[in-house]
Order: C-alpha cells, then sequence, then structure tokens
C-alpha cells in the first residue's frame, strides 16, 4: 500500500475557501498601500546566501533555510571541514543561495542595483512569501506571507506618523477593532543601554528585552546575566518592565530618565513628533502605546520600532511590525540612504479574523450561472451563449459532462450558484434559455440579452 503523501511541518495547503478569505486579506491591504502612495515591486524568492547571511543578528542567520548547491555539492569542501563537522564553515562552501527570512533585506538589495532607475523618496509596496526555519506553533509557519511598505530616501519623521495611520486604515477597513499599535525608538534602547554602564551590550540588551510577553521579567533579567550583563545593570533597567501611564506620561518620565543621554534625549524627541501628529490626526480604531521594551531583536533598526498587537480578547503574537533603519542600504555600498517600513503578518491576522468571526462577507468566488449540459447539440447552444455572458464579464460555466439532471442541480446547489439554465431542443428551436432562480425556484423563458442583464 503506498503511503500517504504529506507537507513539510510549518506549511499548509489552502482550501478554495482560504484562498478566497486570504485574497480579501491581501486586497484591503494592496488597497490601502495604492491609496497611501506606495507602488508595487516584487523580487526572488531566493537571493545570494552572501546577501541574506549577517543582516539578522546571530538568531536571524539560524534560521535562514540555506539551499544546496546543485550537483555533488561536498565535492569542492575542504576535507579538513568535512573531518571537523563544522557545519558553519561546511555551509558557506556548499550553499551559494538561500530563501529570503524577510522582505526588506532583499528590498535594500533592490534599491542598491536599481538606484538609477528609481525617483527618490521611493515609496514600494510588496506581498510574497518569506520562509523561516522556526519551530511551528500557532500563528508561527515556516513558509508565510509578508505585506510590506517601505519609504527610503527621506528621514522625515511624517512617514512614521503616516505609517500609524496606515495600519489604523487597514486594520480599520478589515473591521479588526481595538488592535493596539506599539511604538519604541531605538535610540532610546542605546540611551538606557548607555546610562546603566552597558553600550557596547547593546545588542545582547535588546535581544533579551525584546523576550518579555514571552520569558518575563524573570527570564530576562537571567537571559542579560547569561550574556555579561551586571546585575547592578539589570537592577537600573527593572523599572522599566512596569513602565505605566500615559503617552505623554512616559516620554515626560523618559526624558527625566535619559537627560544624561544625548541619543537618548534625540529619540524621546522624535517619538514626541510621531504622538503629538498622531494624538492630533486621530486614529479610526487602533490604539498607540508607547512600549519602551520593545526591541523587536533585528539589528538593522536605528529609529522608530513599531509592532502591532491583535485585540486583548485573542491570544496572539504580533501581527505586524517594521521601524526605521537609517543606513540599510549601506551594507550593499550605497551610503546615507535612510529608509522606514511596516510589515503585515497576512497569516496570523487571517487566525484573528477567523477566531472573531470577521468573514461573514467573504464569498467563496462562484459563477453567477451554470448551464446544465443535456446532450452534444444543447452543449454547443450553450457554449455560443457562454461565450457572450463572459466578454460582458458575467462569471459562468457549462457543467462538462452530459449526466443526470439531478446531479447537475446537486452541484448547482453544493456551490451556491444562483441561477441554472436548462436547454433542450424546444429552447433551441426558439433560441431562447430556460432560467431557473435556485434561491426562489422561479423560473422563466428568456433570451440572451436578458441573461447579460442578470443581477442576483
Amino acid at each position: 500500500m503506498a503511503q500517504k503523501p504529506g507537507i513539510p511541518k510549518g506549511t499548509r495547503d489552502f482550501s478554495p475557501t482560504e484562498v478566497a478569505k486570504r485574497n480579501y486579506i491581501f486586497s484591503t491591504i494592496k488597497e490601502v498601500f495604492e491609496t497611501y502612495g506606495f507602488q508595487p515591486i516584487e523580487t526572488p524568492s531566493f537571493e545570494n546566501y552572501s546577501t541574506l547571511m549577517g543582516k539578522y543578528g546571530e538568531e536571524g542567520d539560524r534560521l535562514i533555510f540555506k539551499i544546496l548547491n546543485s550537483g555533488d555539492y561536498l565535492k569542492k569542501v575542504d576535507e579538513a571541514i568535512l573531518v571537523s563537522k563544522n557545519s558553519v564553515k561546511a555551509t558557506s562552501q556548499i550553499s551559494e543561495k538561500a530563501l529570503r527570512y524577510d522582505l526588506t533585506v532583499p528590498f535594500a538589495r533592490y534599491v542598491v542595483q536599481h538606484q538609477n532607475d528609481i525617483v527618490f523618496p521611493f515609496k514600494r509596496y510588496q506581498m510574497q512569501p518569506v520562509w523561516r526555519a522556526d519551530r511551528p506553533q500557532k500563528g508561527r509557519f515556516r513558509e508565510f506571507y509578508q505585506c510590506d511598505a517601505d519609504v527610503v530616501g527621506s528621514k522625515s519623521l511624517w512617514q512614521e506618523v503616516e505609517f500609524v495611520q496606515l495600519y489604523d486604515a487597514v486594520f480599520s477597513k478589515l473591521k479588526l477593532l481595538g488592535t493596539t499599535i506599539k511604538l519604541n525608538n531605538r535610540k532610546i534602547l542605546a540611551g538606557i543601554a548607555e546610562i546603566i554602564g552597558e553600550k557596547d551590550k547593546l545588542i545582547d540588551f535588546t535581544v533579551a528585552l525584546d523576550k518579555l510577553d514571552k520569558i518575563g521579567a524573570e527570564g530576562v533579567s537571567k537571559e542579560m546575566l547569561l550574556k555579561g550583563i551586571s546585575e547592578e545593570a539589570i537592577k537600573k533597567v527593572t523599572p522599566l518592565f512596569n513602565f505605566n501611564g500615559t503617552n505623554q506620561e512616559k516620554l515626560n518620565q523618559l526624558e527625566e530618565l535619559l537627560k544624561n543621554s544625548e541619543e537618548g534625549i534625540q529619540g524621546v524627541k522624535d517619538l514626541r513628533f510621531v504622538v503629538n501628529n498622531v494624538e492630533t490626526l486621530g486614529l479610526q480604531s487602533a490604539n498607540l502605546e508607547l512600549d519602551v521594551t520593545l526591541a523587536r531583536g533585528l539589528n538593522y533598526y536605528t529609529g522608530a520600532i513599531f509592532e502591532v498587537s491583535a485585540p486583548k480578547n485573542v491570544k496572539m503574537g504580533s501581527i505586524g511590525g517594521g521601524g526605521r533603519y537609517d543606513d540599510l542600504t549601506g551594507i550593499f555600498g550605497l551610503k546615507n540612504i535612510s529608509g522606514v517600513g511596516i510589515s503585515f503578518g497576512l497569516d496570523r491576522i487571517y487566525l484573528v479574523l477567523e477566531e472573531l468571526n470577521l468573514f461573514k462577507e467573504v464569498d467563496l468566488p462562484k459563477p453567477t450561472i451554470l448551464f446544465l449540459n443535456l446532450g452534444e447539440s444543447e452543449a454547443s447552444f450553450c457554449m455560443k451563449a457562454l461565450v457572450e455572458l463572459r466578454k460582458h464579464q458575467i462569471k459562468s460555466e457549462l457543467y462538462p459532462d452530459t449526466a443526470k439532471m439531478k446531479k447537475q442541480m446537486n452541484y448547482a446547489n453544493k456551490r451556491e450558484i444562483p441561477f441554472v439554465v436548462i436547454v433542450g431542443s424546444k429552447e433551441i428551436e426558439l433560441d431562447k434559455y430556460t432560467l431557473k432562480n435556485m434561491h426562489t425556484g422561479d423560473q422563466k423563458l428568456c433570451d440572451l440579452q436578458e441573461l447579460m442583464n442578470i443581477s442576483i
């Protein structure tokens, strides 16, 4: 007996209904992106190994899917490396390409490669799959879609204000009310590291801090200790684990806390600009929350950091995130090109909408009219009508086989097709069609023009 086929862990098949629901999310996000002036691009599913490695920090690099070179990929590997079983050194010799981990680094590569063709500031959006060798769990997959929007070539903080509004606009359109847009600034994190005397351990500090929601204050403290951050420094940073008050109150506290850090104070000023303008302009349904523990563990953020959480009655990780990166293109040789961007986690958004039963309005694609197949001459007559209906964008199809009418009608019912056309010898002779309304059961004889005027 043949073994039942399966798919790799962390990947999924999607049914027609699921695809329709996902397309609803895609189209909503795309509509808002274009309303805000963003243009679409696409990049390859895999990049050169050297393009991706070293851009996401040690933890991120471990999650990149490497692609083995074709042919006898071990032949060119140094024998000493094989004997030592040094997987890190061996990987660079047996793999020249890797699946993209996110859309931001490929975008930076795109900007550098096409810089002479781009009009700056360049506003792009991109909706494509990415891959991470992560441990699969609810809301976390090894293959998933990201929907990104970025602006490069501008240092203006109005971009951050607009991205907060963009998040709010998308979630309002999806009727996903009560999302929280968390906001921080990398300069503030650098300032905190400076005043606790651990400036040289900024990356270790932020990576640990970013895990506060997952492992709690005690877990973060333990991880910081393991990374060599002193107990005295951890004691100084502990109050930040419970940083309360309104956004304005938090800004005032930060201003006092970071008064001896030039970089930290600049971070407070940047945050104040964004918070003040968002409060002035208002939001439709989302909440803006200043969160000083937000770090997002990626090395390339230099300014604002965003993260979006679902409404409080839904247990789910972040459903969006992003930030400013002042010199990401510099890693590819193009200096002083500032950028800022955000991402929507489509798969997690899908799960949240499903849990909150917000897909009621999403219909599975189906024809408006089904022509029954009662014989070869009848099918030929129907096909001529189908050609004209499709020219007028009326979704229609012919049942492919000459089967019993009951079977064909059952097919129409299961697919919830609203109208059925029956054509026999009488209809052919009169050059007419018998149209049956599947909701009411009413049927009438009509001509082609009446079919083309049909409405559900």
